[in-house]
């Protein structure tokens, strides 16, 4: 979270909290209901614990700021209180069994939201419940005019561009709900694989969609066999193996799928979800506009898009930036050596300028 946000909250904590009243306990019960029993549940930015209690048990309450989670522990002293960065959770792969957060991914900056909301995702078992809620509208800066403590970032969020970010982090949402200033979204976490994109990526990848093999190791392209991370490390895409968060952050790679819904086998997927699919990319890459789209396999690209397409640059590019189709990584696809998938991803990163 941004620094001079927490210390808002560390220096005039109590006041903020003194000010605000629990007008949510019934989601908040409502939410409860619907964690398996006996689940981890958390309350993410819990604050001084407005609906802590309401959670039901047992919970976990996190926040950045040690004033929040004193303040926290003399209304919800069941509470089990972590201090935690809510875009660096300290939390093991499926520590969790649902997840609130009320009023605090809006303190997270737009383009960041997607990486921390896979984190969210990586920490929840699969089926678990979400309930988001964030600030309404297209603002985003530390000036907002109704911040009564002065100097805090905000992003707001239209309602789409919400369920755009949810979707891609792997949870289904119902529809969102818009009241006044603030955008509600209520989901479930899926067994999928979120996206890892974020700001000034040079090669965004696009895989058809995830196994359900890749979605329970919580990486791309996991299946023994598959050659996409050895490609990428002799093409110098990437130097840590099947790990797409250190890809990201130290290479410029981020990786995304054409369809969420995991499955045995592409041939499960509908002519739907490949259009739905293809419109959610367009409106990732025209967001976070990555220097070139790499889509891995011709099957999906020539499916959505172009059926006489071949491996190579694609002419026209995709949602206004170059894009590049190479064969599939699968062990199955005997037409494509080792050697053959580097030298498309030596091609693909070239053409990027990396």
């Amino acid at each position: 979270m941004e620094r001079a946000t927490v210390d808002r909250y560390e220096e005039r904590g109590g006041e903020w909290a003194a000010r605000r009243q629990p007008v949510r306990r019934e989601a908040a019960l409502a939410f409860a209901q619907r964690v398996a029993p006996g689940a981890l549940r958390l309350d993410v930015g819990a604050g001084a614990g407005r609906y802590t209690n309401e959670l039901g048990q047992p919970v976990l309450a996190l926040d950045a700021a040690r004033t929040m989670l004193d303040l926290l522990g003399g209304v919800a002293p069941d509470a089990m209180r972590v201090r935690a960065d809510i875009e660096a959770l300290p939390l093991r792969r499926g520590a969790a069994g649902g997840a609130w957060a009320n009023m605090s991914y809006l303190h997270v900056p737009r383009q960041r939201l997607p990486l921390a909301l896979a984190d969210l995702h990586r920490s929840l078992v699969v089926d678990s419940p979400l309930d988001v809620q964030v600030l309404h509208g297209a603002y985003e800066g530390h000036a907002l005019p109704d911040d009564d403590l002065g100097g805090r970032f905000f992003a707001a969020w239209e309602a789409p561009s919400l369920v755009d970010v949810l979707t891609g982090a792997g949870f289904s949402v119902d529809a969102p709900q818009v009241e006044g200033q603030v955008v509600r979204a209520a989901g479930r976490r899926e067994r999928t694989l979120p996206d890892t994109v974020g700001p000034g990526m040079r090669l965004l990848i696009c895989g058809l969609n995830p196994s359900l093999y890749s979605a329970d190791r919580g990486v791309g392209f996991a299946r023994p066999g598959n050659r996409f991370w050895p490609a990428a490390l002799a093409a110098g895409l990437a130097t840590r193996t099947a790990d797409p968060w250190h890809a990201l952050r130290h290479h410029g790679l981020g990786m995304t799928d054409l369809c969420k819904r995991a499955t045995v086998a592409s041939a499960e997927l509908t002519a739907e979800e490949y259009r739905a699919g293809v419109a959610r990319v367009e409106r990732l890459v025209r967001w976070l506009r990555p220097r070139l789209v790499c889509f891995v396999g011709l099957e999906g690209w020539r499916v959505a898009l172009d059926h006489r397409a071949g491996a190579g640059p694609q002419q026209g590019g995709f949602a206004g930036r170059p894009a590049y189709v190479m064969p599939s990584t699968s062990g199955l696809n005997a037409h494509s050596s080792l050697s053959e998938l580097v030298e498309h991803m030596r091609r693909a990163s070239a053409l990027a300028g990396t």
